[in-house]
């Protein structure tokens, strides 16, 4: 199985099973891929809304809260639009950091159980950390399209 090293700012976390989760996600999205789970680091940060405004502000240059960021180890990203990412090597994928405010917000707002939500989250920064991304139309409608099929065999529908 992957190895997710958590670090949980925010107890609230801890009632959800945060670390399990983010296991259980980062397991999927490997094995979806053909990629071995066993191989591959995560490092995760369960943290509140003033956490991650202030890591959304020093990254992004957007000083509020969102519901999650990802950082890969390295830029995986292909070259040409369109095109899928080459498949990693073992070692250390990245970070992801996952705001407790605005997911259960989120999830209240959409009439979603928490960890559906949660888990939908995890994959998608999994995906980033692989070098997927949704900034034009092709590339958000094929992460869109992974997310759904990885979400599918964990039993969460489709989120969109």
């Amino acid at each position: 199985m992957a190895s997710v090293e958590a670090i949980i700012e925010d107890v609230r976390w801890d009632g959800a099973g945060l670390p399990g989760l983010a296991a259980r996600a980062a397991r999927a999205v490997l094995t979806h891929l053909g990629l071995g789970p066993e191989a591959f680091e995560i490092g995760l940060l369960g943290c509140d809304d003033a956490r991650i405004a202030v890591l959304n502000a020093d990254f992004r240059g957007k000083p509020q809260p969102t519901n999650v960021l990802s950082w890969p180890s390295e830029d995986r990203a292909p070259q040409n639009p369109g095109s899928i990412p080459a498949p990693p090597g073992p070692g250390e994928l990245g970070d992801i950091a996952i705001a407790f405010d605005t997911c259960v917000r989120e999830a209240a707002d959409q009439g979603k159980p928490i960890e559906h939500h949660v888990t939908h989250l995890l994959v998608h920064g999994m995906l980033h950390l692989l070098g997927y991304d949704h900034m034009d139309g092709c590339d958000a409608a094929r992460m869109e399209g992974l997310e759904v099929e990885i979400l599918a065999t964990l039993g969460v529908p489709d989120p969109y």
